[in-house]
C-alpha cells in the first residue's frame, strides 16, 4: 500500500494545466514539461497500490494535482457509495491534491452504473439533495469538494429553475465552488437554446475554484443542432471567444485543458493549455487563489 505523500497539499496556481492521461504519463517523467499543474480523474487510482499510483505519486513529486472524480452521483436518489467516499477519501489524503472536484450530476441508482454524468432536474428537491450531499462529501474528506457543471441533451418538463439559477444556488447554500466548465456551457446552450452569456453572468465570481475547457464533436445528420461533449478536438473558436469573457468577469483561476478521446501529442495539449494562458494573462485581473 502506497503510504501518503510527504509534503503537505500543494495549491493548483491560477494557471492553465492540463488533464493527465496514461499514454503521457512516461513524457512527463522523463521530459519534465513546464506544465504548471495536472488533473486526474479521481477513480483510475482507487487500487491500494501497483504501477498507476505510484507514477501518479512520483508525478505529484514534481507537479501539483488536481484530483476530478466521476463517480460518486451526488444527485442519485440512492445514498452515496459508502466504498466508493473511503477509497476517494484515502486517496486524497495520499496524493495531497490541491483541487478536488466532482460533477453536479447523477449516475448511478438501484445498485447499478451508468457510464455517463446524467443531468438534473432543476427543482428545489434536487438541490435540497445536491446541498446535503456535498455537506456528507465534505466533512468525510475534511476539505472543499469543488462541482462542475455538466453537458446534457435533454431537459426536465417538471424543473423549476434554470441550470445556472440551480448551480448558483447551490454554491450559496452548500459552501461550495464551481468547475466552470465553459465548453459545457456552451455545448449546452446551443442544444437547449439559451444565451451563455446569460449563464456566466449569473455566477458571482466567489463561486468558481477552477475553468475547464475542453472540445466538443457536432452532430450534423440531425434535424436540429446537437453538440457533444466528446472530449475529442481541439477547443471550439466560440468557446475560446466565451472563456475570454468568463474570465473578464470572473477573474483568473486554474484553468484545466481536458482531452480524453482520439488523444494527441503531447504537444498538442501544451499548445492548447498556452493558448487559455495567453487569455489568463492578457485579463489583466491579477491572480485569484485556488
Amino acid at each position: 500500500m502506497s503510504a501518503p505523500l510527504a509534503g503537505g497539499v500543494q495549491p493548483v496556481p491560477a494557471r492553465a494545466g492540463i488533464g493527465l492521461r496514461p499514454p503521457h504519463f512516461n513524457h512527463v517523467l522523463q521530459a519534465r514539461p513546464p506544465v504548471p499543474f495536472f488533473e486526474v480523474h479521481s477513480e483510475n487510482f482507487f487500487a491500494d497500490g501497483g504501477p498507476l499510483l505510484d507514477t501518479l505519486l512520483r508525478v505529484r513529486e514534481h507537479y501539483p494535482v488536481s484530483l476530478h472524480g466521476v463517480g460518486l452521483s451526488l444527485g442519485s436518489a440512492d445514498c452515496i457509495d459508502r466504498e466508493h467516499l473511503r477509497q476517494l477519501a484515502t486517496l486524497v489524503t495520499r496524493v495531497q491534491p490541491g483541487l478536488v472536484s466532482e460533477h453536479v450530476c447523477w449516475g448511478a441508482i438501484g445498485g447499478r452504473h451508468f457510464n455517463d454524468l446524467l443531468p438534473l432536474p432543476y427543482t428545489e428537491e434536487a438541490l435540497a439533495l445536491m446541498v446535503s450531499r456535498v455537506d456528507q462529501v465534505q466533512q468525510a474528506l475534511g476539505r472543499e469538494l469543488l462541482l462542475e457543471n455538466v453537458s446534457s441533451y435533454l431537459r426536465y418538463t417538471h424543473e423549476t429553475m434554470s441550470e445556472w439559477e440551480f448551480v448558483a444556488a447551490l454554491c450559496r447554500r452548500s459552501g461550495c465552488r464551481l468547475v466552470l466548465d465553459v465548453n459545457n456551457i456552451y455545448v449546452n446552450a446551443i442544444n437547449h437554446g439559451f444565451d451563455a452569456d446569460t449563464f456566466v453572468q449569473a455566477i458571482a465570481p466567489q463561486m468558481v475554484g477552477e475553468f475547464h475547457l475542453a472540445g466538443f464533436t457536432a452532430k450534423t445528420d440531425l434535424a436540429v443542432p446537437l453538440l457533444i461533449d466528446s472530449h475529442s478536438a481541439p477547443v471550439a473558436a466560440p468557446v475560446w471567444d466565451l472563456y475570454t469573457r468568463a474570465v473578464a468577469r470572473l477573474g483568473v483561476h486554474p484553468t484545466l485543458l481536458e482531452w480524453d478521446t482520439d488523444l494527441p501529442a503531447f504537444a498538442v495539449l501544451e499548445a492548447e493549455a498556452k493558448r487559455a494562458q495567453a487569455i489568463l494573462d492578457a485579463s489583466g485581473t491579477g491572480e485569484v487563489a485556488a
